[in-house]
């Protein structure tokens, strides 16, 4: 069997780390031996055993000469754990290889520098496109120090997001709406607006059928402080925790009861009256939150787009019309005045969701 053969075994089992690693990378690890894989093993979750250890804990027998594979470049420094090239050097492994290197600029290539030194064969870029795509949250957390933001919406065939009643329960299929939970489970944090709050009075919580799924942090941008303090989202417990990003215009009292509710207040810049949401970025990536997930109206998604923290684009769309002008579309605001001025998608993907189709697609970000 080939390298491709054994890296993607290695991509499934990081795979299994999914929702549990932020701000980590996904990493899964084979060892292969006279053909046969000995030992496997993967980052299970954050401040855990890295992936290659795992996989050297797993072992059926020596390592020694063994081949290893792993979709990210072992790491050569000490973070929560030892780094994993000594591990690699001391078992004594005859060759490595890599999907690809580690993007974090600061140590990308020093693991493989550091186990070349030590006279092993190392082999990268092996299904490297494959192993870019799911770690793509790490990459971009990684690289600039903000989340990874992905736009998700739910829609008509005809473009809807609601009916011109506002009633939107439920647009999309059972099929959709369990995919939505994977993303919820898999993201650090899930981003709403005001309105929805104050429209729908979400929890914003993870439900999945087969597993406790993980809750994301939950972000109110509430410019004005308007939350109801009897929201849902400001029911905070050791597993569900809420921040209200707003600005200066929220009143004392007001910030002080929703910080009595356990939530945590960020007062951030304005833009036209609104919270910065370049600003709010960044804020989150200083509190190492790695992902977001946008599951707002029509208002806030319009605003994300135009001050272009969105990364990705996810559009669930069912097989039904609504019509009606005054009915809600994905993206509000003012929009574009010319059609070659449109944000653009690329690298398409689509793909059946129970009866409705999920479009997915990267914004195209300008040179």
């Amino acid at each position: 069997m080939d390298d491709t053969f054994y890296m993607k075994r290695a991509l499934e089992l990081a795979k299994k780390g999914i929702g549990y690693t932020n701000p980590n990378p996904l990493v899964g690890a084979v060892i292969v031996k006279d053909g046969n894989i000995i030992g496997e093993g993967y980052h299970h979750s954050y401040g855990s055993a890295h992936a290659e250890i795992d996989a050297f804990s797993s072992a059926k027998q020596p390592v020694q000469d063994a081949v290893m594979y792993v979709n990210l470049e072992p790491c050569s420094h000490y973070g929560k754990t030892p780094p994993c090239v000594a591990a690699i050097v001391e078992k004594k492994i005859r060759k490595v290889v890599i999907a690809m290197k580690d993007p974090n600029p600061l140590v990308s290539g020093k693991g493989i520098a550091y186990l070349e030194k030590h006279g092993i064969e190392v082999v990268t870029g092996v299904l490297e496109e494959e192993a870019r795509k799911l770690n793509e949250i790490f990459i971009k957390y990684i690289t600039t120090k903000t989340p990874f933001c992905l736009l998700k919406t739910a829609m008509t065939l005809d473009g809807k997001i609601a009916a011109h009643t506002g009633d939107s329960k439920w647009i999309t299929g059972e099929a959709s709406r369990k995919a939505v939970h994977e993303l919820r489970h898999r993201f650090s944090a899930i981003m709403v607006g005001i309105q929805t709050v104050l429209a729908d009075d979400p929890l914003l919580t993870t439900r999945l059928e087969n597993k406790k799924g993980r809750n994301p942090v939950r972000i109110i941008v509430d410019s004005r402080g308007r939350i109801p303090l009897e929201a849902n989202v400001l029911q905070c417990d050791a597993e569900t925790s809420t921040i209200i990003a707003t600005t200066d215009q929220i009143m004392e009292k007001k910030k002080e009861a929703i910080e009595k509710k356990g939530a945590h207040v960020l007062i951030l810049p304005s833009k036209d009256g609104k919270v910065s949401l370049k600003d709010l970025m960044r804020e989150l990536g200083r509190l190492q939150i790695d992902s977001v997930l946008l599951e707002g109206g029509s208002t806030l998604n319009a605003s994300a787009l135009q001050e272009g923290i969105v990364d990705k684009v996810m559009a669930f769309i069912a097989p039904k019309i609504l019509g009606g002008e005054k009915a809600k579309t994905p993206v509000g605001g003012q929009g574009k005045d010319f059609v070659r001025d449109a944000f653009l998608l690329e690298n398409m993907r689509f793909e059946k969701s129970g009866e409705d189709i999920l479009i997915e697609g990267d914004i195209r970000k300008e040179e």
